[in-house]
């Protein structure tokens, strides 16, 4: 099984989940490719049994340049028999716009015809060991999803 992470971050933190995903999909038998969204093509996902977003939102929901034109080339593919998940950090001062960018890319997905097997982890700035524990259940959601 093939996943595709997908990942933006500014400060480090997507970054930092994109890594312990990885390793949690690893440890589960997955074959797992990590990109940096600046040089990712979303065409990639094709080739992927799981199609992966780790994104943040800035500010009030603003798509920063490289998020939008990734965010652009996705919407345009049919990831139909695709599954996926999303997950990404934000601010939660910002709040209707609390990582707002982590439904837009749920919606996007859902849009192109891939199916949902994670329920969306949304953290707060940094990962902490909570957030740590949240991304390995949505791994587990992830890899379940392909036992069935």
């Amino acid at each position: 099984m093939k996943a595709q992470i997908v990942f933006a971050s500014m400060t480090g933190n997507n970054e930092d989940m994109a890594e312990i995903l990885e390793e949690s999909l690893q440890d589960a038998g997955f074959d797992v490719e990590s990109t940096d969204v600046s040089f990712a093509d979303a065409s990639n996902y094709l080739n992927s049994d799981l199609c992966i977003m780790v994104t943040y939102t800035y500010g009030e929901g603003v798509m920063t340049d490289e998020l939008r034109d990734f965010y652009d080339q996705l919407i345009e593919l049919d990831l139909s028999g695709k599954k996926f998940a999303v997950m990404g950090s934000g601010d939660k001062t910002y709040k209707e716009h609390y990582c707002e960018n982590v439904d837009d890319f749920e919606k996007a997905f859902k849009k192109c015809g891939a199916v949902e097997v994670a329920t969306p982890v949304k953290i707060e700035n940094a990962v902490d060991d909570e957030d740590i524990n949240l991304i390995d259940q949505a791994a587990a959601q992830m890899t379940e999803a392909f036992n069935d």
